[in-house]
């Protein structure tokens, strides 16, 4: 996948397609701020795994790995899925997600 290159979806959309693997894909509802915002939050949580991992600090991989699974969990990737939520559901999901990402 290039890095403009959008990946397959299977066809009903739960999944995108990765190196021949499935993985859950965002859910399409969240707000296109919003969605961006979590983003942000998710690779900024990325690399403080990799930096905790290469200091040895067990303590702050571990929040950042905790922060990793909020920000999957607010794009709909982790938890419940997506499609087996109500509308509003959904945006608690993201919503509580994001509160408690930004509050970090």
């Amino acid at each position: 996948m290039t890095p403009r290159q959008q990946p397959e979806h299977t066809p009903d959309g739960h999944f995108v397609v990765i190196d021949g693997r499935r993985w859950r894909a965002t859910d399409p509802d969240i707000p296109e701020d919003v969605a961006d915002r979590l983003t942000k939050h998710l690779m900024a949580a990325r690399r403080a795994v990799g930096s905790a991992k290469r200091a040895g600090d067990g303590a702050a991989e571990a929040a950042a790995r905790a922060r990793v699974h909020t920000a999957k969990t607010g794009l709909g990737e982790r938890g419940t899925p997506w499609w087996e939520q109500s509308d509003a559901e959904r945006r608690s999901r993201w919503e509580n997600s994001l509160d408690e990402l930004d509050a970090d």
